[in-house]
């Protein structure tokens, strides 16, 4: 069973690979105070991290900045605290194709939105959010440091001692977004 999962997940990253392959996105950021929209990508299998991420949803919109995060929860129902919000939205192990690929509507939306900045909170590396982050057309990607994987998807990478806690990253996410400065703006091509 398990070397079925390995087929499966390396079927998934050789399809991710040629996507990829495609995408041209332009790299762009100047300052915070000209973020309208971020995008976090969130690794919802903790519902106990939930109140940290709506902790920082209230900060952003006191800034005036749009947040959407999309959650991956891997089990059947969804906990209660995930319903009923606009600035969250979860796709479920249903919505991943037999590779891992998400396929509902509502990844391929996240996706192809053009957030000013994404987050991604996917400490675990699981495939379905990496995918998603990979793909994104934000302008400017902030995701964890980590030595042993591919992180070539992010434009600002964090390091942080094991295990993470999402308060400490994201107050450090803000923290560095906050001395990027740039008279001119970050930009370069990317694909």
């Amino acid at each position: 069973m398990e070397l079925f999962s390995e087929i499966r997940l390396k079927t998934g990253n050789s399809i991710l690979s040629k996507k990829l392959g495609k995408v041209r996105r332009k790299v762009f950021y100047s300052n915070i105070s000209r973020i309208k929209s971020i995008g976090i990508i969130w690794d919802a299998s903790k519902p106990e991290d939930f109140i940290n991420l709506s902790r920082f949803h209230q900060q952003m919109n006191e800034r005036g900045i749009n947040v959407n995060i999309l959650g991956y929860y891997p089990g059947k129902e969804l906990p209660n605290q995930y319903t009923a919000l606009r600035y969250l939205t979860c796709f479920r192990k249903q919505e991943i194709n037999l590779f891992y690929v998400p396929v509902s509507s509502e990844t391929e939306r996240f996706i192809n939105t053009m957030f000013d900045v994404l987050i991604d909170v996917n400490f675990e590396k699981s495939f379905p959010l990496c995918y998603i982050s990979s793909l994104s057309k934000a302008s400017f990607k902030v995701g964890l440091f980590d030595k042993e994987a591919d992180s070539s998807t992010f434009d600002l990478m964090i390091e942080l001692k094991k295990p993470v806690r999402i308060e400490e990253y994201l107050s450090n996410v803000v923290h560095y977004l906050e001395m990027i400065n740039s008279g001119s703006s970050v930009q370069a091509d990317k694909n």
